[in-house]
């Protein structure tokens, strides 16, 4: 993966995240869509590169969030490894594929979340009921997925286009 590539990509999603859906919420439950960043980098990159990338994304995330810092980016690192393993086995071919597999990543990665914030004592059970904050996220990440897999398919190119590999080996 290009890192360059995937800064942008994380940042970009981050902007998306604190900007435009911080201001969505349906009972409390927002869409949170730098799990999907983790999901979808397992998916498209396998798990060494989807738990590198959801690291970044929950770091990049736990600088604004008021929990505990670090918290987002042991799940999200999880959540990109899980991914990557078992979407090594998924067949791809279909295009629903990329959807199923970020909702049920997202709501994985959701749950995944309310449990390591209990254990560490947060209150991340208070609040929104933890079913809807997984439908919720799970249904604006399936949305969303399609563009998120065309994002990291980019950021996974490689910085030298490979027609022009020859030329520079010289």
């Amino acid at each position: 993966m290009n890192p360059w590539k995937v800064t942008v990509v994380v940042l970009t999603a981050l902007l998306f995240q604190v900007s435009l859906f911080s201001r969505f919420s349906f009972e409390g439950a927002r869409p949170d869509v730098m799990v999907l960043v983790a999901v979808v980098a397992g998916f498209v990159a396998g798990p060494e590169k989807g738990a590198i990338v959801g690291f970044a994304s929950g770091v990049a995330f736990d600088v604004v969030l008021s929990t505990p810092f670090g918290l987002s980016a042991l799940v999200f690192t999880i959540v990109g490894y899980l991914v990557g393993t078992t979407g090594g086995n998924v067949l791809r071919a279909s295009w629903w594929i990329a959807p199923v597999v970020s909702a049920l990543g997202s709501a994985a990665g959701v749950m995944i979340y309310a449990v390591v914030g209990a254990v560490l004592g947060e209150p991340t059970f208070d609040g929104a009921p933890l079913a809807t904050i997984v439908v919720v996220v799970s249904a604006a990440n399936a949305l969303l997925a399609p563009l998120a897999v065309l994002a990291m398919r980019w950021a996974r190119l490689d910085a030298v286009d490979t027609r022009h590999q020859a030329y520079f080996a010289r």
